[in-house]
């Protein structure tokens, strides 16, 4: 038995042919199509963006609306879509978040060393795309979440490859976009790297500092979107939140208490991640299914929180199937995404507005998967010792700690 090699290495590494190209543009390209046929603004949550953008343009505050849930950064990134058409928007915002989680999905790929050109690469996105509900979402929505999915497995990408500042520039980078990483922090005080983490946090505060001072409100985040953020105070949003702290007081529970064990579990995913740190040696396992841990550690506990925000955190994992003892591998991982299936008809919950309470069996499950791997998991690859307990081969990176395995493919 070879180390370090998977046993599902074989027909999945070997290079796509064109019917899977061809099948993998079918399936991407058929959500932006319909996406730019159905929503004339390119997307209702980018819309939002755009909309107080314009807004800023014109001379008004961006926080007036409620619903503008971004640092003042974004509002100057959506400026250059505030002047295109809306003929123009409303086709290219769908193929440009539909090709950032094509690009995500090709870093987390590259985290694990897999080829871009292989069977594994082609019918892993075709299985995200197909097989996955919050995808069609996310494109549909046009949500800036979309930054956040790139720039995870980016971040685990340079930070394997030993450029924890070059990772720590991109957490930041999309921080200032939209907060949805912060939790990634704890990754870097993990990690001991001060000077990435100097930049996580440097990056989105001058971003940030810099665009607040060229709005008519420069506190207008602090001051109205924090406290947003914080209660979720919206009856409409809250139909739509899968964070337990959100589900359960709609299941009779008392708020108090639905909060305090959203917090108890979150605490509980970011002690499970810190082991999960701790226990294994340098590797992508290591790196991905502690960020993953951290990220739904946060969903448990974060208002709002969506079904698309798992597109942040799915790729890294799915990508490490060819991984022995990822968490991919275990079928609890696969039996959490089940809700998630497009078409999938559930009693009693065929109604959108009870769509939150799939959400959250999804989240609540995948977390557990994620912790119990964290806490028990064995296997080679990720843990710096092969299927034989024999360290794996390396290629050296920026430094001695960098060091991954080699391509299981």
């Amino acid at each position: 038995m070879r180390t370090g090699k998977s046993d599902i290495s074989g027909w999945l590494g070997r290079p796509a042919g064109r019917y899977l190209w061809a099948a993998l543009a079918a399936v991407l390209g058929a959500p932006a199509v319909y996406a730019a046929r159905a929503t004339p603004d390119g997307g209702m949550d980018n819309a939002i963006v755009v909309r107080a953008a314009r807004t800023w343009l014109a001379g008004g505050d961006p926080y007036d609306d409620p619903h503008f849930l971004y640092l003042p950064g974004a509002v100057l990134a959506a400026a250059p879509q505030a002047l295109l058409p809306a003929a123009v928007l409303r086709v290219l915002v769908p193929l440009a978040v539909t090709g950032l989680l094509a690009l995500g999905w090709a870093c987390a790929l590259r985290l694990y060393r897999v080829p871009l050109g292989s069977r594994f690469a082609a019918l892993g996105l075709i299985g995200l795309a197909a097989g996955f509900a919050p995808f069609g979402h996310l494109v549909r929505l046009g949500n800036w979440t979309v930054t956040a999915a790139v720039a995870l497995p980016l971040c685990l990408l340079l930070a394997s490859r030993g450029r924890w500042t070059a990772a720590g520039v991109v957490v930041g980078a999309a921080v200032a976009l939209k907060p949805l990483l912060a939790p990634l922090v704890l990754l870097f005080l993990f990690a001991g790297r001060r000077r990435a983490l100097g930049a996580v946090l440097l990056v989105p505060a001058l971003a940030s500092a810099g665009a607040a001072l060229l709005m008519p409100d420069p506190a207008g985040f602090f001051t109205r979107t924090l406290p947003f953020l914080l209660h979720g105070d919206d009856g409409f949003v809250r139909l739509y939140e899968a964070s337990p702290a959100a589900v359960l007081p709609r299941l009779g529970v008392p708020r108090p208490l639905a909060e305090g064990a959203a917090a108890l579990a979150a605490a509980l995913g970011v002690g499970c991640a810190y082991r999960r740190w701790r226990r294994a040696g340098p590797g992508p396992l290591r790196l991905a299914e502690t960020a993953a841990g951290l990220m739904l550690a946060a969903f448990l506990v974060s208002r709002p929180s969506y079904d698309h925000y798992l597109l942040v955190v799915l790729p890294v994992l799915l990508a490490g199937l060819p991984q022995g003892g990822s968490a991919a591998r275990r079928p609890w991982f696969w039996l959490s995404l089940v809700p998630q299936l497009p078409g999938l008809t559930w009693p009693y919950l065929e109604t959108g507005r009870r769509r939150a309470f799939k959400d959250a069996a999804t989240l609540c499950a995948l977390a557990w998967v994620v912790a119990r791997q964290a806490v028990r998991g064995r296997g080679g690859g990720g843990d710096g010792t092969g299927a034989e307990g024999r360290p794996p081969a390396y290629t050296e990176g920026a430094d001695r700690s960098a060091r991954v395995p080699t391509a299981p493919f």
